[in-house]
């Protein structure tokens, strides 16, 4: 029994060893992942210029949280968007009242129709074509949840559109989930 004993607090001692060269070596590694190819100068540029921009705004002393985008939808037409925040307080707020956007995006149905819409398909009878959105019952249902979220909006009778202001974060929010 007492050999027992002695082999397990061996075997403890390793682990606790182990488990702190695994917590130093996490650490020492950044929390990020960038796919860009080239050096970590080219790499983190925007990161750079933010925490350059900190030290000069009192207001983002704490951190700061940016969301920056610039592309042309299947249709040609350009998008760039920034926004940006401070982070004082961001974890400290309460985010129930975003809950409904996210909820918004949470169905395959609708995510499908997001992408629909960017890519050029606007009015309902287009987008009623579409099998994969299901039946026109369930496209208005999708459409009021999306508009009510602020994902979507209405740009003439039975035509939609993503506001301008929505695509960057709505793709950021893609690329975060993994994209």
């Amino acid at each position: 029994m007492g050999r027992d004993l002695e082999d397990l607090r061996l075997q403890l001692s390793d682990l606790s060893e182990r488990v702190g060269q695994l917590e130093s070596e996490w650490e020492d590694k950044p929390r990020i992942s960038i796919s860009t190819p080239g050096s970590d100068e080219e790499q983190f540029w925007a990161l750079r210029e933010l925490q350059a921009r900190r030290e000069d705004h009192p207001s983002t002393v704490g951190g700061a949280v940016m969301i920056v985008g610039s592309l042309n939808l299947p249709d040609g037409a350009p998008v760039a968007w920034q926004q940006s925040t401070g982070s004082d307080g961001l974890l400290e707020t309460d985010w129930s009242d975003l809950a409904g956007a996210f909820s918004a995006l949470g169905h395959p149905g609708r995510l499908e129709l997001i992408r629909h819409i960017l890519s050029g398909v606007h009015t309902t009878a287009e987008l009623s074509e579409i099998a994969s959105l299901g039946t026109t019952g369930k496209l208005h249902h999708h459409l009021r949840q999306l508009v009510a979220a602020g994902w979507v909006r209405q740009s003439a009778r039975g035509s939609y559109e993503v506001p301008a202001a929505r695509i960057v974060p709505l793709l950021a929010c893609l690329t975060g989930a993994g994209r």
